[in-house]
């Protein structure tokens, strides 16, 4: 029987822009001569990039390149949450907390609760920001984060 997967790992990956920061960042090597004139060592071997493609990054700094429209179906960039909304998920997890009581109102910090439902400026709550903050919490527990730079 056919069982449906989906991908559970996270990677690295930058568009490639032609760049020479990006050229030299890569080693890619470039040569008129080839009908792809940017050629990068990937898993596959030596192999063509042109603007666009994107280059991922494994865990054992491997490079293998996927065409943007590829990339697009395929890769969802991780939820950017706060330090402090980090730290609540972390603990909880520390904890043995499931996820529904790490999203209960009650049990959720004061300043987590604020910025999930709280429209900025105005301090009135949001029903749609509320819903949104949600998901992308269930979402970073879920699928791992990146934590939002300091302003």
């Amino acid at each position: 029987m056919i069982k449906i997967y989906r991908k559970t790992a996270t990677i690295k990956a930058e568009q490639f822009d032609g760049s020479n920061e990006m050229v030299d960042k890569y080693r890619i090597e470039y040569d008129e001569a080839y009908m792809v004139p940017f050629r990068i060592e990937a898993l596959e071997g030596l192999i063509g990039v042109e603007s666009g493609d994107w280059i991922a990054t494994g865990i054992h700094g491997e490079h293998w390149l996927v065409a943007d429209a590829v990339f697009k179906q395929t890769y969802a960039e991780l939820p950017v949450i706060p330090n402090y909304v980090a730290d609540w998920i972390e603990k909880c997890k520390h904890d043995g907390t499931s996820v529904g009581d790490m999203l209960c109102s009650e049990r959720r910090p004061e300043k987590m609760r604020d910025w999930m439902a709280l429209t900025p400026g105005t301090y009135e709550f949001n029903q749609c920001r509320y819903k949104e903050h949600q998901e992308l919490v269930a979402r970073a527990w879920l699928d791992g984060y990146q934590v939002e730079e300091d302003k």
